[in-house]
């Protein structure tokens, strides 16, 4: 069940019980307004806006528990890469700009690769090349990546990154063009609103580091998959990733700690580059 069909079901469901849309917003604590919005498709609800809806429209249990899952599983949206790569990958970056542009703190957790917002041009040209894309689009994309970066230098954002370790090692450019990479990490970490981390590998672990995702302002989380990007807003899976991201915060060095690792890192691709 998709947004539209859950709106227009809760909608139904009001009618049908001879309740005002004014009673039930009130009920479920919430304005006319984001009801009417919720109703009509505008806006996506939470499973606890859903549960707020049902309860105040007198519906039975059965009903209920299924609408709510319904909305739970709504709250998660997959977007194919071929998708994406038919419409154009740079408009992506448009979107997620938009999206950045929007909120005032971004967690990002990246156990695989550089996040993009601190990626140098080659590093990103590397990165998009995997996926076979024109000249033009893949010069467009990486314009639009860079432009993203303007935010960095927005202090009233407040930007928070983990990676792990091997992130610092993975040789998807050549040795001196990391060690450019890593002096970018270096730099940008000294940055008042940014807060770079960096899990190392001599540190116990108790989780996994699955996958890379973001969390924007608590609202929102988008994970990458192999085939997609999955969008996550249902505020318990919301949690889910925001103590998984505090749990590797917490273990991960920062500060100096951090710079030293990343520029000894940097320093062996230098020495491996002047005795290649």
């Amino acid at each position: 069940m998709n947004r539209a069909q859950l709106g227009a079901a809760l909608r139904a469901l009001r009618q049908a019980s001879g309740k005002e849309a004014k009673a039930v917003a009130r009920g479920a604590l919430m304005s006319p307004s984001k009801l009417s919005k919720i109703e009509n498709a505008k806006l996506a609800p939470s499973a606890t806006d859903v549960e707020r809806i049902l309860i105040a429209i007198g519906v039975s249990p059965e009903i209920k528990a299924e609408y709510t899952e319904a909305a739970r599983s709504a709250g998660t949206e997959t977007t194919e890469w071929r998708l994406l790569k038919r419409v154009g990958v740079h408009k992506g970056q448009q979107e997620v700009k938009a999206l950045e542009a929007q909120m005032s703190v971004l967690r990002m957790f990246q156990p695989a690769l550089v996040p993009g917002l601190l990626q140098t041009p080659e590093y990103i040209r590397a990165v998009l090349q995997r996926h076979d894309l024109s000249d033009d689009t893949l010069a467009r994309t990486i314009s639009g990546r860079l432009e993203r970066q303007a935010i960095l230098h927005d202090n009233s954002r407040s930007l928070r990154f983990v990676i792990t370790e091997p992130v610092l090692r993975w040789r998807i450019v050549p040795p001196p063009v990391m060690a450019a990479q890593l002096n970018r990490i270096v730099s940008v970490s000294r940055l008042s609103h940014v807060d770079i981390r960096v899990v190392p590998l001599s540190i116990q672990q108790h989780d996994a580091a699955n996958h890379s995702f973001a969390i924007r302002d608590n609202r929102m989380v988008t994970v990458e998959t192999v085939h997609a990007e999955v969008l996550v807003t249902d505020p318990r899976d919301v949690d889910i990733y925001v103590k998984k991201f505090n749990g590797f915060a917490q273990v991960a060095l920062c500060g100096d700690d951090m710079r030293s690792l990343a520029e000894g890192i940097r320093d062996d691709f230098l020495r491996e580059q002047e005795t290649g």
